[in-house]
């Protein structure tokens, strides 16, 4: 593992994994990029940029205020781990959601097992790892509901778990569109409001 550490940064993007376990990852220093292991590879991306971090503020305030007001559960950012498998451990979702009834009952370093919902907010560098990689990942974890946000086209996608267990594309939403969501029944968050908006 200490020759992994040694190798240069790359972005998800040209970054080969290398074969790694979680006790591994304990030992990756904490120099700000975020480490994730997804079926035993290791995955590490930099700093996102302003329009992603516009994004998941935007989806964080909004879905926070819902959930609260509602009394659903929680809703937190990373950097947090989740724990999906013995292989898949740590990943680090951008927006996560946690129903009251699974939260934990005391303060914990990690949560184990899918959350509710999980959110995902591409970037240049993690688009083929959230698309692709994150994508089987939650799939096969049962995460039921899994939000691919894309800030270039301005488009949030909606997935769900359907009757054989697989990802079923829920809605594309844009512009105007209120975002529908079965774990979030009742939300009201239209598409365009998580996306900076440039004067001109």
């Amino acid at each position: 593992m200490t020759a992994a550490i040694a190798l240069p940064i790359r972005s998800q993007e040209t970054y080969r994994p290398r074969k790694c376990t979680y006790a591994d990852y304990l030992k990756l220093p904490d120099d700000g990029r975020r480490y994730e292991i997804i079926g035993g590879m290791l995955y590490m991306s930099n700093a996102p940029d302003i329009e992603h971090q516009f994004a998941v503020v935007k989806l964080i305030s909004q879905l926070e205020n819902f959930v609260t007001a509602n009394s659903l559960g929680h809703v937190i950012t990373a950097p947090f781990e989740i724990h999906l498998s013995e292989t898949t451990r740590p990943v680090q979702p951008d927006v996560l959601f946690i129903r009251a009834e699974r939260w934990p009952k005391m303060a914990v370093k990690y949560f184990e097992g899918p959350p509710d919902l999980v959110i995902e907010v591409l970037s240049p560098s993690t688009r083929r790892v959230d698309q692709m990689i994150k994508f089987t990942a939650y799939e096969q974890a049962k995460v039921p509901e899994y939000w691919i946000v894309d800030v270039r086209a301005r488009l949030v996608q909606v997935y769900t778990l359907d009757e054989n267990q697989e990802y079923a594309l829920l809605g594309d939403f844009m512009g105007e569109e209120l975002i529908e969501s079965k774990v979030l029944a009742d939300l009201k968050l239209m598409a365009d409001s998580v996306f900076i908006r440039y004067s001109s």
